[in-house]
C-alpha cells in the first residue's frame, strides 16, 4: 500500500532545511562528517541496483508467465449483470430509493432457519474481524474451502500486506521519520480500510459457503448484511456458472466504492492523514508495493500502487493483480503453497528473513543502516531490520459506527466489467529492495541531519 511512503515524502522539505543550514556552517564541505561520507558511498550501489534491477525483472517474469492460466471470462454472463444493474439504477433514480433498503414487503417472512443462519454468519463475522492477524486467515480458510472463491486468496494477500504496512510504522527504519501521532492516524487509517472491507466481504462468501452446505442459495439474505445491491446479480449468476473471474471483479469494484466515503474521503482521514501527504509515487521513496512471496528468502511477484486515492485506480490496480495471481500457474501454485506454509502475523520477517527479523534483540542498533544493506545480500543475526509481529506493537480496536448506505447510485463503475489482463512486468523481488534501500537512506538521513 502506498500510504505509508507517501507520509515519509513530507520530511523531505525538513531535511532540506537542515541540510542547507549545515552547508552555510563554516568549513562544512572542508570537515564532513565520516558517517555522512560513508552514506554517500552507498548511493552508486543504490543506483546500480534499480538500473541492472529493471533487466533482471524482466527477466525473472518471463521465465514466471508460462505456463498461463485461463482466465475464464464469460461475456453473456457480464452483459446480463451490466444490464441489471442499470436496471436497479433506473429505478433508484425513479423510485428516488436506494435498492439496498428495500426488502420487498411482497416476500415471505424468513424462515427461523434463515434468521438464524444471518445471526451465526454475524457472529463469525464479529469474531473474525478483531484484528488484521484474524481476517487474512479467514480469508484463506474460504479459498482453502472452495477455491472456486478467487477472490478470498487475493484478499489473503492484499490484506498480509495491510499488515506489513501496519507494522511498518512501528519499525525500525520509521522509528524516527513519523512522530507518534502520526503512526497512530496512518494505523487508523489502514486498519479502518482492512476491518470495513472485512465487514461486507466476508458475510458474503459465507452465504455462498452455507449455500453449498446446503445446497440452496441464501443470497437472498445479502440485504440483512447491508450488502450492496450492486453484489446481487454477481452472486446470482456465480450460483449458476461459478464465473470466477466476474465474481473477483464484481467484489474489486464494490469493495474500493464501498471504502471510498467511509474512509478515503471521509473528513477526519482527508483532513488529518491523507492531506498531509503526498501521494505522486514517483516522488516517494517506499516500499508502495503489493508483495506476493513465492516463498521463503525467493521471488516476489506484484505491483505497484501508483495512486491510493482514486478508486478508479485502486479498482484497476486490484483487477491486474487478480491477473498475476491467477493468470499463472508457477505464480498460483507457488504462492498458495506460501500461504498455507506460513501463518500471517505482520512481520516482513516472514517472507524475506534475510533482511528481517521480529525479534528486536536480533536487529541492528547501527546508526546508519544503508550501508549495511547496500554490501549484503542477506544480513547477518543482529545486523537485521526490525519488522514486528502486529499484534506486539498495534492492540485490536473496537467497533465504529458505520453508514449503512448504499453506495450503487451511479453508472461509472460499470466500465470496469471487463476481462481482467496480465501484466507482463511483475517480478519486483528488485524493485522491492531498492524501495527498501531508499528508505533506509531517509532513515539514515534523518539520523545524521
Amino acid at each position: 500500500m502506498c500510504i505509508l511512503v507517501n507520509i515519509v515524502s513530507k520530511h523531505r522539505e525538513t531535511i532540506q532545511r537542515k541540510g542547507d543550514m549545515m552547508m552555510d556552517k563554516p568549513d562544512y564541505q572542508a570537515q564532513p562528517k565520516p558517517s555522512i561520507w560513508q552514506l554517500i558511498t552507498t548511493i552508486p550501489v543504490t543506483i546500480k541496483e534499480m538500473i541492472t534491477g529493471k533487466r533482471s525483472a524482466w527477466e525473472a517474469s518471463k521465465k514466471l508467465r508460462h505456463p498461463l492460466l485461463s482466465l475464464t471470462w464469460q461475456t453473456s454472463s457480464a452483459v446480463q449483470v451490466q444490464h441489471q444493474l442499470e436496471h436497479m439504477m433506473a429505478s433508484v433514480r425513479t423510485s428516488g430509493v436506494q435498492t439496498a433498503s428495500l426488502r420487498s414487503s411482497q416476500l415471505d417472512p424468513y424462515s427461523v432457519e434463515e434468521l438464524e443462519l444471518v445471526q451465526e454468519i454475524k457472529q463469525l463475522t464479529r469474531v473474525h474481524n478483531q484484528s488484521n492477524v484474524s481476517r487474512t486467515a479467514a480469508y484463506l480458510a474460504c479459498y482453502k474451502s472452495y477455491p472456486e472463491l478467487h477472490w478470498a486468496l487475493l484478499a489473503h494477500f492484499v490484506s498480509r500486506n495491510g499488515g506489513y504496512n501496519m507494522t511498518d510504522l512501528r519499525s525500525g527504519l520509521l522509528k524516527n521519520i513519523l512522530n507518534d501521532q502520526e503512526k497512530e492516524r496512518v494505523y487508523l487509517l489502514l486498519e479502518r480500510c482492512n476491518a470495513l472491507i472485512f465487514q461486507d466481504a466476508y458475510p458474503q462468501l459465507m452465504l455462498y459457503m452455507k449455500s453449498k452446505e446446503k445446497g440452496r442459495s441464501y443470497f437472498h439474505l445479502l440485504s440483512e448484511f447491508h450488502i450492496s445491491s450492486f453484489m446481487v446479480p454477481f452472486w446470482e449468476q456465480f450460483w449458476l456458472n461459478r464465473d470466477s473471474a466476474l465474481l473477483a471483479v464484481g467484489l474489486i469494484i464494490n469493495e474500493q466504492n464501498y471504502i471510498e466515503y467511509r474512509v478515503i474521503r471521509n473528513s477526519f482521514y482527508q483532513h488529518h492523514v491523507t492531506s498531509t501527504l503526498s501521494f505522486r509515487s514517483h516522488e516517494i521513496a517506499g516500499l508502495n508495493h503489493i508483495v506476493i512471496p513465492l516463498g521463503i528468502n525467493e521471488e516476489l511477484v506484484g505491483l505497484t500502487l501508483s495512486n491510493f486515492n482514486k478508486v478508479h485506480e485502486r479498482i484497476a490496480f486490484g483487477k491486474n493483480l487478480y491477473a498475476l495471481l491467477f493468470g499463472h500457474e508457477q505464480v498460483l501454485d507457488r504462492a498458495a503453497a506460501y500461504a498455507y506454509a506460513v501463518p500471517h502475523e505482520g512481520s516482513r520477517s516472514e517472507y524475506w528473513p534475510k533482511f528481517f527479523t521480529a525479534q528486536k534483540e536480533l536487529s541492528t542498533h547501527e546508526a546508519l543502516v544503508s550501508p549495511m544493506l547496500s554490501r549484503n545480500e542477506a544480513l547477518p543475526s543482529g545486523s537485521k531490520l526490525y519488522s514486528p509481529k502486529l499484534l506486539d506493537v498495534w492492540q485490536d480496536l473496537p467497533y465504529e459506527k458505520i453508514s449503512r448506505e448504499d453506495w450503487l447510485t451511479q453508472t461509472d463503475s460499470l466500465g470496469h466489467l471487463t476481462v481482467p489482463r496480465r501484466p507482463k512486468l511483475f517480478e519486483i523481488s528488485h524493485e522491492h529492495r531498492s524501495s527498501l534501500s531508499k528508505l533506509a537512506m531517509m532513515h539514515d538521513l534523518d539520523r545524521l541531519i
